[in-house]
C-alpha cells in the first residue's frame, strides 16, 4: 500500500504531485468519460481533500485507473470509478464478504471484496453503476468483478458480478465464498 505520511492517511507532498500528474494525464486522454468537466476544478478539490488523495492512490496502486466518469449536480461531486480495462490486478482472488471467505474450509484467499473496499475507502459498484461503466468503454472482457449484492441475495448465499462478453455486459451470481484469478472489484469514490 502507499507510505503514509505521519501514520496518517495522506501522501507526501511528491507522491500528492505525482498521482495529481497521473490523474490529469488520465482525465485528458479520456475526454469522453467526463464531458463538461474542468481538470482545474477537480484538482483544486483534490488538493484541499488530502484523505480523497490517499484513496485515489490506493486505487491507483491496486490496479484501478481511476477516472472521473461523472458529476453529481445535487451534491456537487466528482465521481471518480476504477478504470482499468480489466479488473483491478491487487484486487483479484477474493472471496466477496467476510462471511464468504470464512465459510470457505479449505484455500481461504487473502482478503474479500468488502472489506478491501472499506479499508481503501471506495464503495463497490452496484450493477447500474458498472452498467453505466460500461456505457463509457469496453471493460472485463477478460475478467470480472464482484457487484453490490442486494441483502435478499446475499442472505442465500449468492453475490453479483459481472464483465462483458460477446459485446453485452453480463451480471450473473456466484456463492459469494468462491473467488478466481481473474475476478475482483471496481469502486467508486465521490470528491
Amino acid at each position: 500500500m502507499s507510505k503514509i505520511n505521519n501514520n496518517k492517511k495522506e501522501l507526501s507532498a511528491e507522491q500528492a504531485k505525482e498521482l495529481l500528474h497521473t490523474l490529469k494525464v488520465r482525465f485528458e486522454k479520456n475526454m469522453n468519460r467526463h464531458k463538461g468537466i474542468e481538470w482545474a476544478k477537480v484538482e483544486e478539490r483534490l488538493v484541499a481533500d488530502p484523505g480523497k488523495l490517499w484513496i485515489l492512490d490506493e486505487m491507483e496502486i491496486t490496479g484501478g485507473e481511476p477516472d472521473i466518469v461523472d458529476f453529481d449536480k445535487k451534491t456537487g461531486e466528482y465521481i471518480f470509478y476504477d478504470c482499468s480495462a480489466e479488473s483491478p490486478k491487487g484486487r483479484r482472488s477474493i472471496c466477496y464478504d467476510l462471511e464468504g471467505l470464512e465459510s470457505r474450509k479449505e484455500h481461504q484467499p487473502e482478503n474479500n471484496a468488502i472489506d478491501m473496499a472499506a479499508t481503501m475507502g471506495v464503495e463497490l459498484l452496484t450493477e447500474e453503476q458498472y452498467r453505466f461503466l460500461q456505457q463509457l468503454g469496453k471493460f472485463d472482457t477478460k475478467t470480472s468483478s464482484w457487484l453490490v449484492t442486494p441483502p435478499e441475495i446475499r442472505k442465500l448465499g449468492g453475490a453479483f458480478f459481472g464483465d462483458r462478453r460477446y459485446n453485452h455486459v453480463f451480471v450473473y451470481h456466484n456463492g459469494a465464498q468462491s473467488y478466481y484469478a481473474a475476478r475482483a472489484f471496481r469502486g467508486l469514490l465521490k470528491v
